[in-house]
């Protein structure tokens, strides 16, 4: 039945691609708004909130390239999609001395030369024998080791004799993120290896989330009321981008370590094999139960696909396998690309894919008013669960994929969580089916949607499907934390009490909430309690209840930074949108950065555009009567002078100051820390390795200083 569905898909896809083909100038509209999407959601996943999944996003990216080749575009005009960019404002960023690249995959849509599907098998064993004759060698003398493939996000951790001194995301592959107070916290990783080390080494693995310890954080968070995390890889992205380390120890991330690129004045083992066994011996996590080298590449595909019957009895979430050449000394051998080493490949597990009929389409509104469709499906059982609705992530690739309600489709689970319609059986389309269209007014209200970006919005502030959707996010954890307001409570206080916006709900009391249904006195008295607590949660995170669209919790501590008060900040919401120079000016210049990190001209017509309406004007009034402080909740500092009001850029590794306490310090003078060159760069703060910032800011003609001097001008 699997081999059914997989040519069936296969066929409709086939199809698709043929009528393309025919008529490549008519792709052009399609490859633009593509262009669109795939910007939108590279930034909605560097700012830590993805809507779609990274198999969901992969897909769109390699149809982009499709399009892209099929229309001539130029590989320099082409949207440049770095390995795993992650970035994250207001983190430190740290090259690596060794790229951290992505794989090469074995793909199932491959084809031969004579435009036949090649076989997994095929293809793994083509790939083993170029590196055979790469290398001129033998299959005896390269064996294979293959080892899981955890779903979950790459770290690269520095090792001063034994100590953990720096953890590091994977970024762009050239530069990542410095989370080592983050992977401190959680105690994901050992912070001192067992044994006398007496030189440096890096060590790169994969942090992840296990099944049981999400589910029990997600159970948690369904309890205070609060949206679930839609699966483990990408909560744990989330918990590693947190400002705050507190409390990380309690979610569970932990680490499976994979390689170590470099060391010095440490003696390894000749082989990979070798090196994970070294470092399961000083108390690494590694598996080695999970591991297994083999003799040619057909064994390492037979222990593949053996692997992938495991996969649902295993504690954590496994997206394939990696097959690696083991022994070290040919690694450096093998050439590679920019993109990916020659010395190892991935295997990747395809998802199970079911066909089914889809009954109907709905739309749901959402807190920003953002119009979603979703597939009304009859239900089929799909990994592990039956499956009655699915997501289309938007009108764009409704429209794209040309789903029609009374097809039969296909169905699967991205990243075996989320169930979703990946194409249409074209072949068995019904006869009389039309086109979806969009809605023009919004279903819960009524009122004329309006179109932004990829996107269809309801713009009513009273819309009932906003209000409920706004007051449950504006009570979540992340935003003012009011414990005890979860969705249901949310619900009664709305449809019994005729809460409207978010000030309504400090005005409740104690006699009101006891009358609602599974209220006690107690329970009454604690949300009462927790309201009052909530007052005192600042700017920011009343910014982040608002529910503001492109105002994530890094955003709204920018706003709330830079500005100080609601009023100030309202204020400048006016004179931007008024177009006032002064205003435009200091957001997005004619050259460099504005003056909020991470700001660019589009994204301040949007936030401001909503900060200047009449319906936001309004609850901030409200909210300033009900008693929420409405200022910024800033960090004590001593201005310095000669740092206070200063830009600085921290590159390389200092002698005795971590990264992370050099900002800190630099911060607590009155001093800002960014994390890229630029000529509103006042100081680049070099240390050892320092790389392109440096090369950069001696172009610029910025001020470069040592340790030494830092530590200087800290101290006044």
């Amino acid at each position: 039945m699997a081999n059914l569905t997989e040519d069936l898909f296969e066929r409709a896809r086939s199809k698709a691609t043929e009528a393309e083909k025919a008529a490549p100038a008519a792709q052009r509209p399609e490859f633009e708004q593509l262009a669109r999407e795939v910007e939108y959601h590279e930034r909605a996943y560097r700012d830590g909130a993805p809507e779609i999944t990274d198999a969901a996003f992969d897909d769109l990216f390699e149809r982009y390239q499709e399009l892209a080749d099929a229309l001539g575009v130029p590989v320099s005009e082409r949207l440049d999609r770095t390995p795993g960019a992650d970035h994250t404002e207001g983190f430190v960023q740290v090259e690596h001395r060794v790229p951290m690249l992505s794989l090469e995959k074995l793909s199932p849509n491959r084809k031969d030369s004579k435009g036949e599907p090649m076989p997994i098998a095929a293809q793994l064993t083509n790939w083993y024998d170029r590196r055979l004759a790469e290398l001129e060698k033998s299959a005896d003398e390269v064996p294979l080791l293959v080892e899981p493939k955890i779903d979950g996000i790459s770290v690269s951790l520095l090792y001063d004799r034994g100590k953990l001194v720096r953890a590091v995301t994977r970024g762009d592959g050239e530069r990542g993120d410095d989370i080592t107070r983050q992977v401190e916290a959680a105690r994901a990783v050992p912070t001192k290896l067992h044994g006398k080390l007496g030189g440096m080494i890096e060590v790169r693995g994969e942090l992840y989330w296990p099944n049981a310890a999400w589910a029990a954080w997600n159970d948690r968070l369904e309890a205070a009321g609060e949206r679930r995390i839609a699966n483990p890889r990408n909560g744990c992205a989330g918990l590693m981008k947190r400002k705050d380390p507190q409390g990380l120890e309690a979610a569970g991330v932990v680490s499976f370590l994979y390689q170590v690129p470099w060391a010095e004045g440490v003696t390894l083992p000749a082989t990979q094999s070798g090196v994970l066994t070294w470092l399961a011996e000083r108390g690494g996590s590694v598996y080695l139960s999970e591991i297994a080298v083999t003799s040619d590449a057909l064994a390492a595909y037979a222990h593949c696909e053996a692997y992938a019957a495991r996969r649902g009895a295993l504690p954590y979430d496994i997206d394939g396998m990696v097959i690696k050449i083991d022994p070290l000394v040919f690694h450096d051998r093998l050439a590679g690309t920019g993109h990916h080493p020659h010395w190892a490949i991935a295997y990747k597990f395809p998802p199970e894919r079911k066909v089914t009929r889809l009954s109907g389409i709905t739309v749901q509104v959402g807190k920003s008013g953002k119009l979603t469709p979703v597939a009304e499906l009859e239900p089929v059982f799909v990994a592990g669960t039956t499956v009655s609705r699915a997501s289309l992530h938007n009108f764009v690739e409704l429209e794209r994929k040309d789903i029609r309600i009374g097809d039969r489709v296909f169905v699967e689970k991205a990243g075996e969580i989320i169930p979703q319609v990946v194409a249409v059986q074209l072949e068995e389309r019904p006869p009389g089916t039309v086109r979806y269209a969009r809605p023009e007014v919004c279903p819960a209200c009524g009122a004329n949607v309006v179109a932004e970006e990829i996107f269809v919005y309801c713009p009513s502030p009273v819309c009932p499907a906003q209000i409920r959707e706004r007051l449950r996010h504006f009570a979540s954890r992340g935003a003012m934390d009011i414990d005890g307001l979860g969705a249901s409570t949310v619900d009664q206080v709305v449809e019994h009490l005729g809460v409207r916006s978010p000030a309504d709900l400090f005005a409740l009391d104690h006699a009101a909430l006891a009358g609602l249904e599974r209220m006690g006195e107690k329970s009454a008295d604690n949300l009462v309690a927790a309201l009052e607590r909530a007052k005192g949660r600042g700017l920011a995170r009343v910014l982040v209840g608002l529910a503001i669209r492109q105002v994530g919790s890094t955003m709204a501590e920018d706003l709330a930074k830079h500005f100080g008060s609601a009023d100030a900040l309202l204020q400048f919401a006016r004179r931007y949108v008024a177009r006032d120079p002064e205003a435009v000016a200091l957001v997005a210049p004619d050259k460099g950065s504005g003056a909020i990190e991470g700001m660019g001209s589009k994204s301040a017509d949007i936030i401001f555009g909503e900060l200047a309406s009449a319906s936001i004007v309004e609850v901030f009034a409200g909210l300033a009567k009900a008693g929420v402080k409405l200022d910024a909740e800033l960090a004590v500092t001593q201005a310095v002078a000669g740092v206070a009001g200063k830009t600085f850029v921290l590159t390389g590794t200092l002698p005795s100051l971590g990264r992370n306490e050099a900002s800190d310090r630099i911060k607590a003078a009155g001093g800002k820390v960014s994390g890229s060159v630029s000529k509103n760069t006042d100081f680049l703060v070099a240390g050892d390795e320092a790389g392109s910032k440096l090369d950069k800011a001696q172009k610029l003609g910025v001020a470069i200083i040592d340790e030494a001097e830092l530590l200087r001008m800290l101290a006044g």
